[in-house]
């Protein structure tokens, strides 16, 4: 070979290595990420705000464990009002190192008393309303908190809303919230108590609070007070620091702050009554899983969409992803595949599994369903028809609903009750809502949260000070939508909420969460892969550019499907743009699409923790 020949084989070589390192960054040990990996040998607490996180390891120092600091975590940010408040709902899954299982936590609120589809198609309504009284479920989140505690925690109930009960005197408040309160303002004054604590500055130019204001939540805090009182009355009388929590969870659900909830959203228009919430309790799940290459993924059952990571993982299994090179055309057509048929299922086989019918979970979880989605993607180009597929078939059963998915086509447009202007975009109701809460520690003890509802605006119920849900509007009045999500008296919504555990070798491996409505799975998805198949450290995943794709229905507002369309990084490179516009998608970019995800990854080989969270938005951890 000549020294001509040698140096174009050279530098032929150094442009293959470049584009892989490009391609790769993972790869790089001298990767550069916005945020640093959190480090804790002891304990670490993440979440999406850094009063909250500090609300965490607070706990830590009294001597708690990963589940009394998720819990504080989880009353700091509905207090703080991190899209949502105490009127939401909460999501859990929790390893238990006594008993070496993932635990699922079910906090979910139900449709109160009259919400039936005739009711909401009476007001004109394809959808129950995107906002206030009559969007409203029952609160999950004080009672998800109270039974996690009761049963997995250390700490009093006392000790852990000592944070929240702090902040609802006044705490500044951060400039995210302000400003949503002020660009909300005029909805806002429609409902009483909701003006009279998130508008102080009633009749000014700015009526919301300015960032780092003093903002003062007086009658939550009296709320708050109140759940303390009946524990701490409890333990005088002699009872178990579980069932003194107990008691604190019955004068919620059944005693005077129900009564004042059900006032105050009964005032402003809303359904619920007593026996809504005397009636309704947390439910401790076995949560679904998938095995990926050796890697035990865990997550809730069918009531959220979290199954939807599952099911694509086992549609990628059998690919070589790695090979394909992170975020060439190649791998972003094959993933964004592989959601749309597994979002499809969503739209038509979740709902609450306990409510009839039955969903098929066994069938879409199966490896020989997974191959026979497989089989419909097209190498080539995008498939703007992906359906439901068939799972009954592959637990031996015929389907049901076949008359209903043949008439499977776009949602309605949406009708609404009032004439009222949308305050939101497409955009921002796809990406609505939630936080998320990592926790865990030297224990073993693991918690992954996502956490959300009564997000601003939000209807505050009488003078309970507590925000209530909007996550009613999840729901469809249609069975042809979809057969196990049709809004009853007593029924969870399917919802995008979606903590994840993994574990390897029976131990744990990776747990993460992300905020983020129906692009939840898919920043998931595409995290645990920059994990497993391209070995980034868990900031440097969080951190990576996503891609999202539109294709499936949005939870939120309009329900509407934008086949096609994909977001992708700004940093994305011209030849796979170009490659991309000739699979069929139409391309839009934004400068960061990394979540915000949170995560921590277990360091077997070192006994420590390494905590990730995404540099989009305030996320912030604390490690010890």
């Amino acid at each position: 070979m000549n020294a001509r020949s040698l140096s174009v084989s050279l530098l032929a070589r150094f442009a293959a290595a470049l584009i892989l390192l490009l391609l790769t960054p993972g790869i790089s040990n001298a990767q550069q990420t916005a945020k640093p990996v959190v480090h804790g040998a002891h304990w670490i607490a993440i979440t999406g705000k850094p009063l909250a996180a500090t609300a965490g390891a607070a706990m830590f120092w009294k001597g708690g464990n990963a589940v009394d600091a998720a819990c504080a975590m989880l009353g700091a940010t509905a207090t703080i009002w991190d899209s949502l408040s105490w009127g939401g709902e909460t999501q859990a899954l929790i390893f238990n190192p006594d008993t070496k299982k993932v635990i699922g936590i079910n906090a979910l609120g139900v449709a109160p008393t009259g919400a039936t589809p005739e009711f909401f198609k009476s007001l004109g309504l394809d959808y129950p309303p995107e906002h206030g009284p009559l969007a409203a479920l029952t609160p999950g989140t004080p009672g998800g908190l109270m039974v996690m505690l009761a049963e997995y925690g250390k700490l009093s109930l006392k000790e852990v809303l000592d944070p929240s009960i702090r902040m609802a005197r006044g705490y500044p408040i951060e400039a995210g919230a302000a400003n949503s309160i002020e660009r909300n303002k005029a909805i806002i004054q429609e409902w009483t108590y909701s003006a009279r604590v998130l508008l102080p500055h009633a009749g000014q130019t700015r009526e919301a609070p300015d960032a780092g204001e003093l903002f003062r939540q007086p009658d939550l805090q009296e709320t708050l007070e109140k759940l303390v009182a009946a524990e701490q009355s409890a333990l005088a009388s002699g009872k178990s620091r579980k069932d003194s929590i107990y008691a604190a969870f019955d004068r919620f659900y059944k005693g005077d702050i129900a009564r004042e909830f059900v006032r105050g959203s009964r005032e402003e228009g809303g359904l619920h009554a007593l026996d809504d919430l005397a009636g309704w309790n947390v439910q401790i799940e076995e949560p679904l899983k998938t095995d990926y290459k050796g890697i035990d993924v865990y997550k809730l059952d069918l009531w959220t969409q979290g199954a939807v990571l599952l099911q694509a993982l086992n549609i990628l299994e059998p690919y070589d992803l790695k090979s394909m090179g992170y975020n060439s055309a190649r791998y972003i057509h094959t993933l964004y595949q592989a959601m749309n048929l597994a979002y499809a299922d969503r739209d038509f086989f979740y709902g609450d599994p306990y409510f009839p019918p039955a969903e098929p979970v066994l069938g879409l979880l199966s490896k020989e369903y997974a191959r026979a989605r497989r089989m419909l993607i097209n190498d080539e180009h995008n498939d703007p028809e992906a359906r439901p597929g068939d799972p009954y078939s592959f637990e031996g059963k015929t389907n049901p609903f076949s008359d209903s998915l043949k008439k499977w086509g776009q949602p309605a447009q949406r009708r609404r009750a009032r004439d009222r202007v949308d305050t939101r975009s497409f955009e921002e109701g796809f990406l609505a809502g939630t936080t998320s809460i990592q926790a865990a520690d030297e224990e073993g003890w693991v918690v992954s949260v996502t956490p959300s509802g009564g997000w601003i605006p939000a209807v505050i119920a009488g003078r309970t000070g507590i925000g209530m849900s909007q996550r009613m509007q999840s729901f469809v009045l249609d069975e042809s939508q979809n057969p196990f999500n049709v809004v009853a008296p007593g029924k969870r919504p399917r919802v995008t909420l979606t903590p994840t555990i993994a574990l390897k070798e029976g131990r744990p491996f990776l747990s993460f969460a992300v905020q983020g409505g129906d692009t939840q799975d898919q920043n998931l998805l595409q995290f645990f892969l920059n994990v497993v198949e391209f070995g980034m450290n868990v900031q440097e995943a969080a951190e990576a550019a996503n891609f999202t794709s539109y294709q499936m229905r949005s939870s939120f507002d309009a329900h509407e499907s934008r086949p096609g369309r994909l977001t992708l990084n700004e940093s994305v490179p011209p030849w796979v743009r170009k490659e991309l516009a000739k699979m069929g998608y139409r391309l839009d970019f934004n400068a960061v699409t990394s979540g915000p995800i949170n995560a921590i990854w277990f360091d077997r080989a070192h006994g420590t923790l390494w905590g990730g969270s995404s540099n989009d938005g305030d996320d912030y951890g604390i490690g010890w």
